[in-house]
């Protein structure tokens, strides 16, 4: 049986969740997710996945980063019951054939694995220091804490964190697919959220809009491909040139280089609305994220669409 450890202040999985860069390596998570049969799957029969992939985003970040950074460990386990119990009636038939259930041990594990996955990532990429190799034993000992707090089976779940990364890479390596979703999701020509939101310059610069909004679209295709697993990228032929390598080098060495003002708030407004984080002013302090900004565009266009319907 895996060993947990103490999670709360204080606690590496805490500083990492709290810190507005575990939110970097999000969209590569959900494609690996989606990669796996029968949670790809699920995700297509019971969610607005085709109208609004974001929408999973911004309605599971939240519950999920506030499970992690709860004030004790009873409420991180109602927190944790809570999102198990929206799951139950998650269950159909994959692209295979194949029946699946989102409770079952594989499937639910796998989704808590990209998660630990994707904080064990950050801290590589986009930390000054990287985690030795005793932080890295005690940081997935947190995780085990943190996955028995939803109260299901722990029979998918590695003992280490050695043999966590070695089940982990197993399964890229073996068992994961472009499934219908994922094929869904890298299609920019029926996937508009693989674009960057259009940008719009003021005054003079108006006329290079455009070409600012294909620069950070192609920023946003780097940053997704860079911060999946290698065996990932390569098992899929997923076009990685020297360019995008020197660019998504250069993209983490600067988000390393503004550790400091990061830790002081930057970057904050990442976090979806909802979205529990650490006070960059009291680490052991928790506070809510407002409507972030692709949230607030959200909105305003609703409230036009609104008022041009009721003009």
């Amino acid at each position: 049986m895996a060993a947990g450890a103490p999670l709360g202040p204080g606690a590496l999985l805490w500083e990492t969740a709290g810190d507005p860069r575990s939110l970097l390596p999000g969209l590569a998570t959900g494609i690996i997710q989606l990669m796996l049969p029968g949670l790809g799957a699920g995700v297509m029969d019971h969610s607005d996945f085709f109208d609004d992939p974001y929408d999973r985003i911004f309605r599971s970040v939240p519950f999920i980063w506030g499970s992690i950074l709860a004030p004790d460990e009873d409420e991180g386990i109602r927190r944790g019951h809570q999102i198990r119990d929206f799951h139950p009636h998650i269950k159909g038939t994959d692209h295979h054939g194949n029946r699946y259930h989102a409770l079952d041990p594989e499937v639910y594990w796998w989704a808590h694995a990209t998660f630990t996955w994707e904080f064990f990532r950050t801290r590589e990429l986009y930390f000054p220091i990287p985690l030795s190799s005793a932080q890295k034993n005690q940081m997935y000992a947190e995780s085990v804490t943190w996955y028995r707090r939803y109260g299901v089976s722990e029979r998918a779940m590695p003992a280490t964190y050695s043999e966590f990364r070695r089940r982990f890479d197993e399964i890229c390596g073996t068992q994961l697919e472009l499934t219908p979703a994922v094929q869904w999701v890298l299609d920019p020509t029926s996937n508009p959220a693989t674009d960057a939101q259009p940008l719009r310059l003021p005054g003079l610069l108006a006329p290079l809009s455009a070409m600012a909004t294909e620069r950070a679209s192609d920023l946003l295709r780097v940053m997704v491909y860079g911060n999946m697993p290698d065996i990932v990228r390569r098992r899929f032929g997923f076009p990685w040139s020297n360019t995008d390598r020197a660019t998504f080098f250069a993209l983490c060495a600067a988000f390393r280089g503004l550790d400091l003002p990061i830790r002081r708030g930057a970057l904050r407004s990442m976090f979806p609305e909802g979205t529990p984080y650490t006070d960059p002013a009291d680490s052991s302090r928790v506070v809510l994220a407002g409507p972030n900004p692709r949230q607030q565009a959200r909105q305003r266009h609703k409230q036009g669409v609104q008022a041009r319907a009721g003009s």
